[in-house]
């Protein structure tokens, strides 16, 4: 590594300890950040466990869990945190640092990264703590996380361009939110089956049937063939949010 890249990564690790000490200093963010994705799906799972432990059962608990992470603490955490700079000016001022615009976009998407991942470690440590039965391709569960993450904060980054300051934040979350809702895998099996299609498309559901193709008993091999659509859905989600981020996302309020 030579100094210019050390250089360069430095203004994103000073940026990404600051919002990480924002986030733990917002008790709203810290108690949605833990409540809802890890003490919600533990619970459900601890309480159904009377009625057996199957491998549909810890699928839907890590399909809550994900939802959960990916909407309340990576999407509305992003969406909150990057209007509330745009409005007190902090977004503007960091332009003219040393900070290229990709480090100051990527900063306030690290305090949901680094909760979602100790998260998933601690609902998974749970879950087969207590008698689970194996995941058939773990690799999955990961990758579905993984690849949300960047698409929820993409969407986050563009919807803040419609968000006019944090209390807003509540209202133009609702879409996103919503349709992430429906993508879950429990509540797509009770759609139509031309709805159910099309809302597969959708970034969620792709993370949605990666996390329950891993929590499944499939075959290792078999997983993987059934995991190419979600896949190329969330590529193709993530090309469709940098574009959206590139043409709705603004800087300052006054342009």
């Amino acid at each position: 590594m030579t100094t210019a890249d050390t250089f360069r990564r430095r203004p994103l690790y000073s940026l990404a300890r600051a919002e990480f000490r924002q986030f733990l200093r917002n008790r709203t963010l810290v108690v949605m950040g833990v409540v809802f994705p890890v003490l919600l799906p533990l619970t459900i799972f601890l309480l159904s466990r009377s009625n057996g432990v199957t491998h549909d059962s810890v699928a839907a608990t890590f399909d809550m869990f994900a939802l959960y992470a990916l909407v309340f603490v990576q999407f509305y955490t992003v969406l909150s945190m990057v209007t509330t700079r745009r409005g007190e000016g902090v977004l503007k001022r960091l332009r003219t640092g040393e900070a290229a615009d990709w480090q100051i976009l990527a900063a306030p998407n690290v305090p949901g990264v680094t909760v979602t991942a100790a998260s998933s470690l601690v609902v998974a440590a749970v879950v087969y703590g207590s008698g689970a039965p194996a995941p058939a391709n773990p690799l999955l569960i990961a990758l579905g996380l993984a690849a949300g993450v960047p698409v929820f904060g993409l969407l986050a980054l563009a919807t803040s361009g419609f968000t006019k300051n944090a209390e807003a934040a509540q209202i133009t979350s609702l879409p996103v939110m919503a349709l992430a809702m429906i993508g879950m895998g429990n509540i797509r099996d009770a759609l139509p089956d031309r709805a159910a299609d099309i809302v597969g498309w959708t970034p969620y559901a792709a993370v949605s049937d990666l996390v329950r193709l891993g929590a499944s008993d499939g075959t290792v091999s078999g997983t993987f063939a059934d995991s190419a659509r979600p896949v190329a859905t969330l590529i193709i989600w993530t090309a469709l949010a940098i574009g959206l981020v590139y043409k709705s996302f603004r800087w300052d309020d006054r342009g």
